[in-house]
């Protein structure tokens, strides 16, 4: 069985810790970066599926490295997001069903 791979950009460890535990739990194989500049550099060298991206980095915002990965990469799905707390698990389920039915998106909607 190939496991999708995410990449997931966090520059907190406990966070990013957290987010890498929750992704590996259901069946994601993660990469992770702590920065914008190792994220689009991990984004053009690997096969990435899809990007988990925290929008305060040190080196640039989310937005601006968002749309540096959709220059390199316009087809991997990326989702921005603002820290880690009670919001996590429902946009990691959202994320979860889009890189899994993305094209069978009728088949999300008959599992709900």
């Amino acid at each position: 069985m190939n496991l999708l791979r995410v990449l997931c950009v966090e520059n907190h460890p406990q966070y990013m810790g957290a987010l890498k535990e929750m992704l590996e739990a259901a069946g994601y194989e993660v990469m992770a970066a702590t920065t914008g500049l190792e994220a689009v550099r991990l984004l053009a060298t690997a096969h990435i599926d899809g990007v988990l991206l925290e929008y305060d980095l040190p080196d640039a915002t989310g937005s601006s490295i968002r749309a540096e990965m959709k220059h390199v990469r316009p087809d991997v799905p990326i989702l921005l997001f603002t820290g880690v707390g009670n919001q996590t698990p429902f946009l990691l389920r959202f994320f979860d069903a889009h890189l899994r039915h993305c094209e069978r998106p009728q088949a999300v909607l008959e599992e709900a």
